[in-house]
C-alpha cells in the first residue's frame, strides 16, 4: 500500500529537479511565518494564496511562475490604490496595514528596472518599431508592455513613452 501512494504522489506532484516554484516558496513562507508566530506575513500570504486558489478555479487551470508574477502584481496594485485612499481619508492605520501586506509581497516579484535601465529598453523598443511621433505610441506600448512585463510597471512605461516620444 505504501508504494502505491508513493508512486500516485511522484505521478500527481511533478519536480523540476530541486527547485522549488514560486508558490511553494510562499507556502514554505506561510508556514515559516507560522512557527515563528508572524501573523501579519502570515495573513498576509494567506491572502495570496487564497488569490491564486481563487484565480485556479475560476479559469480551471493550474498557475505557472508567471500566472503567480501577475497575481501578485495585481495584488500589489490594488493594496498601493487602497494605501492612498486610506491616506486621503486620514486612517494611517488602515494606510500601514496595506503598505506592510506590500511589503510581504515584494520579495516575490522580479526586480524593477532603473530609470536608466528603462529609457535604454524603451529607446531599442522604439528603433525595432521605427516609432518617431506620438502617433506611434500605441506600437510601442504593446510591444513594451510583452518584454517588460513584470520588470517595470505600466504606468510608468506609459511616462516614459511619453518622454521619449515628444
Amino acid at each position: 500500500m505504501y508504494i502505491i501512494s508513493v508512486i500516485i504522489l511522484a505521478i500527481l506532484v511533478p519536480r523540476k529537479g530541486n527547485t522549488m516554484t514560486l508558490r511553494e516558496t510562499i507556502n514554505t513562507e506561510v508556514k515559516n511565518a507560522m512557527k515563528a508566530k508572524d501573523t501579519k506575513k502570515r495573513d498576509a500570504l494567506r491572502l495570496l494564496t487564497s488569490a491564486f486558489k481563487q484565480i485556479e478555479v475560476d479559469e480551471r487551470k493550474e498557475l505557472s511562475d508567471d500566472d503567480i508574477i501577475k497575481i501578485i502584481q495585481t495584488q500589489v496594485k490594488r493594496r498601493n490604490d487602497s494605501a492612498t485612499q486610506y491616506k486621503d481619508a486620514g486612517r494611517e492605520d488602515l494606510m500601514q496595514i496595506e503598505l506592510d501586506e506590500i511589503a510581504f509581497y515584494k520579495p516575490y516579484l522580479p526586480a524593477q528596472l532603473s530609470d536608466d535601465e528603462l529609457t535604454n529598453a524603451l529607446k531599442n523598443i522604439i528603433e525595432k518599431v521605427g516609432a518617431s511621433t506620438m502617433k506611434d505610441m500605441g506600437k510601442v506600448m504593446g510591444m513594451a508592455s510583452k518584454e517588460l512585463a513584470g520588470k517595470a510597471d505600466g504606468k510608468r512605461i506609459n511616462e516614459f513613452v511619453k518622454t521619449l516620444l515628444a
